[in-house]
């Protein structure tokens, strides 16, 4: 799904666009999102667990999401650096066609700028428009607090807890919580 960029002020007072990654942009996004995941432990992923992504691979993935009328990727670009994405993927099928999943990431440099913020209004604006959507959906990690402050933020609410869902490298576990926010 393709939008119009949206361009915002960071609270630092740098410019900022949320708009679809264009194939050029494969490298810029691999790269963010590898230093993503060694930055926090409230991705689902490591670092060394994506290594294998090649530019071409994520070239292909973004120009698959730009093309299906399922999903919305955005990029967030401050100055040049691609700062973060967010994403949203609407259910097709019958039972599930009232549901759409959200994700988000930024890195750590650029958190408490107002992106996330201007990410989920975004994917909030796109969801509104979906015909029969009764329910964005996302999950979360044990310890996010500063995730989950968003979230409710944005009108999202605890409804479940998968206790021990999440296994750091140091063998802690970590329960991961489901939030909804109805449209």
């Amino acid at each position: 799904m393709i939008i119009e960029p949206i361009h915002f002020n960071l609270k630092d007072g740098r410019s900022a666009v949320l708009r679809n990654p264009a194939p050029e942009d494969a490298e810029g996004v691999l790269r963010m999102f590898l230093t993503m995941l060694g930055e926090t432990d409230f991705l689902l992923a490591y670092p060394e667990e994506k290594e294998k992504l090649t530019v071409e691979a994520e070239a292909e993935i973004l120009d698959k999401s730009n093309q299906s009328p399922d999903s919305l990727l955005l990029i967030c670009e401050v100055e040049g650096v691609i700062a973060g994405d967010c994403d949203i993927r609407f259910n097709s099928r019958m039972k599930t066609g009232h549901r759409a999943g959200i994700g988000i990431g930024i890195l750590k440099e650029y958190w408490n700028q107002g992106i996330g913020t201007a990410m989920f209004e975004a994917m909030i604006s796109a969801a509104e428009k979906r015909e029969g959507l009764l329910q964005l959906e996302l999950e979360f990690i044990e310890g996010n607090a500063r995730g989950r402050a968003l979230y409710e933020k944005m009108g999202f609410r605890i409804v479940a807890m998968k206790p021990d869902a999440v296994k750091l490298k140091d063998g802690s576990l970590r329960n991961e919580y489901t939030m909804i926010r109805k449209m």
